[in-house]
């Protein structure tokens, strides 16, 4: 029973670090906290090779610090978690005292773990027609955690011998092959069929088959089968698309799931003893964060936003509820985007103009350029004074504004629904379902990753996201204080209040409620007007104004527009918010939607340095 787990600990294996959490329940208030988190270094490379090393050293890490150091509320005292060197689980109960208190420090309830340390899930997709098939099975794969490496379509512009070179260079772990309505054409699929078998692909790992999701026209299946032979490992799950009107995500998701744990982390060295240790099934780690964000809006009954911002990869997550009251979850992952590693790829993706444009200082793009050229070649350094600083923020909004329209670009109502499309633009490339993401409606934006979540002061971090990603109406702007969604995210599958609890308490820290009216005006006009619970403020147009109020403290407000300005009522019209606060406060954005910062403008400098100073951010020198 989920009433009797007093003592959780939960790992995640990272392709560089593992780190460890320790939860408990309280005997006071009978919430369940962090209690205690340690890392150390994975150990799936030479001369180790055996990612249970790395699991061992982060929980004698959280057994160290629990001897001295725990959250008020919590018995002093160490915690041994580990016994003849593997994690100790036993469920610890009817071990309490006359005062209720636990008797016992020893072992924990239950011990569940997310990896990533092979690398990550490596993917291909194949589909018929490129804007429908092979978009949904994008969205599958990158829904269940994969980094997308290509996505090969009948009608993509490439020769045959242009597929199967590429099948051949990129060595994917697992193809997701996709394509046709149930009853509909048989042939595209099978010459697709016919070019993965040419192309004879081999996986990253080991001598084993590759594996093979077919999720296409169902009439095809033994055609296919036949075609790719008996040196292809093929899955066959329903179809992604079995209606023009119609996606089903969901089976080939699980199946995606299924054969990375079977195929690949299986190949992680030590992954088999560690399975044997975990109470549950070992989860990837996008996968757990995912599976978070879509239980904890689904539960909350709100449309959440996710980022998570790395050295290589940016991977953004969004649960938007659709007009037929269905919570919808997606995921992309922008491979080429990151803080170090990456550093480089968002030069050039975004322009060195593109970043200068966020430095409120007087800087050559050419010395810019330079410096992130720097990083790139030490990737690991971090910035040593506040210019730097700022030129690494700069960065990253950049960085989060592209992976930002990656994901909306994909996050879509289909195309080729029979309701919204007429035949002619079924088949237009160029057509696209209208987008997920409503900024609109969003409730929460979670910031996460080393930049936002370790910036020196939270103020950076809802900046940074605020110009990034623009949100629109009321929004709430949070930071992931450590980084342990991973971890969160597996146990929410198993035990969804403890989960939730330490997600609400320890995980997320709330900037604050922000306020951004929709529309264009010109310097100093009237926008927005708040009132209520001792808040009677107007803000003129062009302006970042922030209102101290702390975490918990909750302010019923009248928000009043411009008469061209929309804050979720409708153009001038009054809306009801009950705003929260946060580390930074009540925050009113009223640069205008859409917002622009041009590189060449007269008073950008001035305009940059006049936001810092609204949330009490040093300015440069």
């Amino acid at each position: 029973m989920s009433s009797d787990i007093r003592r959780i600990v939960a790992t995640d294996c990272g392709s560089t670090t593992t780190k460890a959490i320790l939860i408990e329940k309280s005997d006071q208030t009978g919430e369940y906290r962090l209690v205690a988190r340690g890392e150390a270094p994975t150990t799936v490379e030479r001369p180790f090779e055996d990612v249970t090393l790395g699991v061992v050293n982060s929980i004698t890490e959280l057994e160290e610090i629990s001897e001295s150091k725990v959250p008020e509320g919590f018995e002093v005292g160490r915690r041994n978690l580990l016994k003849d060197g593997i994690v100790w689980r036993q469920l610890k109960l009817g071990k309490r005292d006359s005062a209720g208190v636990t008797g016992s420090l020893d072992a924990s309830d239950l011990y569940v773990s997310t990896s990533s340390a092979g690398g990550g899930l490596q993917m291909m997709v194949a589909g018929v027609v490129k804007a429908m098939s092979a978009e949904s099975a994008e969205r599958a794969a990158l829904g269940a955690g994969a980094i997308l490496m290509d996505t090969l379509a009948v009608d993509d512009g490439r020769k045959d011998y242009q597929k199967v070179e590429r099948l051949r260079q990129l060595r994917p772990d697992i193809i997701l092959m996709s394509g046709g309505t149930d009853g509909g054409t048989k042939s595209h699929l099978i010459e697709m069929a016919e070019v993965v078998r040419r192309a004879d692909p081999k996986p990253r790992f080991g001598d084993m088959k590759l594996p093979i999701i077919y999720a296409g026209n169902k009439d095809a299946r033994e055609e296919v089968r036949k075609v790719l032979g008996e040196g292809i490992a093929l899955q066959i799950v329903e179809n992604l698309r079995p209606t023009l009107d119609k996606e089903n995500l969901g089976p080939a998701r699980e199946e995606i799931h299924e054969m990375f744990l079977e195929h690949v982390m299986q190949q992680a060295p030590g992954y088999s003893k560690l399975l044997q240790w975990t109470s549950e099934e070992v989860m990837a780690t996008p996968n757990a964060v995912g599976k978070l964000l879509k239980e904890y809006a689904e539960n909350e009954k709100i449309n959440v936003l996710g980022v998570d911002i790395g050295g290589a990869t940016t991977d953004v997550f969004s649960v938007f509820l659709t007009p037929t009251g269905e919570r919808i979850y997606n995921r992309t992952v922008s491979a080429n985007l990151g803080m170090s590693y990456s550093i480089c790829n968002v030069l050039k993706e975004a322009s060195v103009d593109n970043i200068a444009r966020w430095i409120p200082l007087e800087i050559d793009p050419a010395e810019v350029r330079n410096r992130l050229r720097n990083k790139m070649i030490r990737p690991t350094t971090i910035p040593q004074t506040y210019e730097d600083l700022l030129i690494e923020h700069a960065v990253a909004r950049e960085a989060l504004r592209l992976a930002f329209l990656h994901h909306k670009s994909l996050a879509r109502n289909l195309v080729g629904n029979a309701q919204q499309r007429d035949v002619g633009q079924i088949f237009n490339q160029d057509q696209s379902g209208e987008s997920l993401v409503r900024m609109m409606e969003l409730d929460m934006i979670i910031g996460s990753g080393g930049v936002l979540s370790h910036a020196p002061n939270r103020a950076q971090s809802a900046l940074m996201m605020m110009d990034a990603y623009q949100p629109e109406g009321v929004t709430m702007l949070t930071v992931d204080s450590i980084f342990m969604m991973p971890h969160l995210g597996v146990l929410s599958e198993h035990h969804y209040e403890a989960a939730k609890e330490v997600f609400e308490r320890d995980c997320i820290v709330k900037c604050g409620h922000c306020i951004s009216p929709v529309g264009i005006g010109k310097e100093g006009e009237p926008c927005v007007t708040v009132s209520g619970d001792g808040i009677n403020t107007s803000v003129p147009f062009g302006e970042i104004l922030v209102i101290p109020c702390a975490t918990g403290e909750f302010k019923n407000v009248e928000i009043t527009p411009g008469k061209n300005f929309d804050v979720g009522a409708g153009k001038g019209k009054v809306r009801a918010a009950k705003l929260e606060g946060g580390t930074v406060g009540i925050i009113i954005d009223t640069r205008g939607r859409p917002f622009s910062v041009e590189l060449g403008a007269v008073n950008r400098i001035a305009k940059l340095r006049g936001y810092l100073q609204a949330f009490g951010l040093p300015l440069p020198k």
